[in-house]
Parts: structure tokens; sequence; C-alpha cells
């Protein structure tokens, strides 16, 4: 099953931008997503060839407002290895 709806968008960074010159990209996913459902998400949203997936999670972190300690929430990031002879175009997008 290829379920579009566990890419929530891409992670555009300096960092990821860098990626992208050799062929990777950065997504952030829902929290329970797995590589294989990544993989399968891509390919059916994208039209493209993925090699490899791998998986991150970013911690939450606490933030001052003003006073009080608020939370960032942390989140799922996928890097995404696409085959030779394939690209996105989702830095211009």
């Amino acid at each position: 099953m290829a379920d579009k709806t566990l890419i929530k968008h891409p992670h555009i960074t300096e960092k990821s931008s860098l990626l992208a010159e050799s062929n990777q990209y950065v997504f952030v996913v829902v929290p329970g997503a797995t590589a294989p459902e990544v993989k399968k998400a891509i390919m059916a949203t994208y039209k493209v060839k993925v090699a490899k997936v791998r998986m991150i999670n970013a911690k939450p972190k606490e933030k001052r407002y003003g006073r009080t300690m608020g939370t960032k929430p942390g989140y799922r990031k996928a890097i995404v290895t696409l085959k030779k002879g394939e690209k996105l175009d989702i830095l211009t997008a």
C-alpha cells in the first residue's frame, strides 16, 4: 500500500539542498512511518525509482517564550536516495 499521506512535505534547508546535488532528498514524514512505506509513497507520488531510504527522529526541543518555557515538537525525517539518472525538482517548486 503506497499511502501518499505518509509524506508531509519536503524539508528544505541549506543542508538538504547540498544533499540534493548528490541525488538525496529530505522529507518530513509522519511519526510511525517505516522506510519501506516511505519508499513506496515516494515512488507513487513522484514517479521516480528509489535506491535507499534512511530515517531520522528529530527530538523535541525546549524553547523560551518570555518567562515561560515551551516545547518545539519533534518530527521524523526521511533521507531518500534516488537511483542514477533520476531527479526530483522539489527545490524550485
